[in-house]
């Protein structure tokens, strides 16, 4: 919000003379917060679409695995649901992202017609706002003024809608992002399924399989400071599971010749 990041706003409105460099400083602290949280996020995200395509193609490799033990037939097999799965979390991203950044937009423009109409109700609704959070009236009265003054729009976006102007998300990046996340997850199970001989192939796969999902899931666990000893097991618990599945199923037909 930008009474909390903007610097020399909001704090230096309630303070007076030198009192300002510090409500400056606090806020370039939290603006640098708010940075390392939307990084903290997109990495979140590239952990889990890599672990999308490792328990996907995973499970896809390992159901043909029981079925036959040609490699041709598991490296066609492992290329399509690599390619099939990053593509369509690219496509889903891509849609989902567009849609945020659409109403994002369409917010943003109503914001700045309602500025541009009724300038005086918008500022008392931000000085409302203010007020709401903590300041008494004078002093929420005068930072909305400067908040107005330096930028009206940008002030109303991050405190009114919860959005910042300058880090909308970019579709385009988002879909990348996840088609090689999902890329790069995927190959570790097809790798670990053609390229050791035949004998071994599905120790290997399994094995490195539920040792990545382990990583992945400390991982993530890490990064949402959450216990990393529940999310291991459930990553790994899922995969396994995931892969007992289809390799159940790739057996049976298998042998019944289907």
């Amino acid at each position: 919000m930008s009474d909390e990041r903007r610097p020399g706003d909001a704090g230096g409105a309630g303070d007076t003379g030198g009192a300002r460099r510090p409500a400056a400083a606090q806020a370039g602290h939290e603006a640098g917060h708010g940075g390392l949280g939307t990084r903290l996020n997109w990495l979140r995200a590239a952990v889990l679409g890599a672990n999308d395509g490792i328990v996907s193609t995973a499970g896809l490799v390992v159901g043909v695995a029981g079925a036959t033990s040609e490699r041709s037939a598991l490296l066609t097999a492992g290329l399509a649901g690599l390619l099939a799965g990053s593509l369509s979390m690219a496509a889903g991203e891509y849609v989902s992202v567009s849609t945020q950044r659409d109403s994002e937009l369409a917010a943003l423009a109503q914001e700045r017609r309602e500025l541009a109409e009724q300038p005086e109700a918008e500022l008392d609704e931000l000085t409302q706002m203010l007020t709401d959070r903590g300041l008494s009236g004078a002093v929420a009265r005068e930072a909305a003024e400067q908040f107005t003054a330096r930028d009206a729009l940008r002030t109303h976006a991050r405190v009114e809608l919860g959005i910042d102007p300058d880090a909308l998300t970019n579709p385009w990046h988002a879909a990348g992002a996840s088609f090689l996340a999902f890329t790069v997850g995927a190959l570790l199970p097809l790798l670990a399924m053609v390229l050791p001989p035949a004998s071994a192939r599905l120790t290997v796969t399994v094995l490195s399989v539920l040792a990545t999902l382990a990583l992945t899931g400390w991982w993530s666990a890490r990064l949402g400071a959450a216990p990393p000893r529940r999310a291991v097991l459930r990553n790994v618990g899922g995969g396994a599971v995931a892969m007992g599945v289809t390799y159940a199923v790739g057996s049976l037909l298998g042998a019944t010749g289907v």
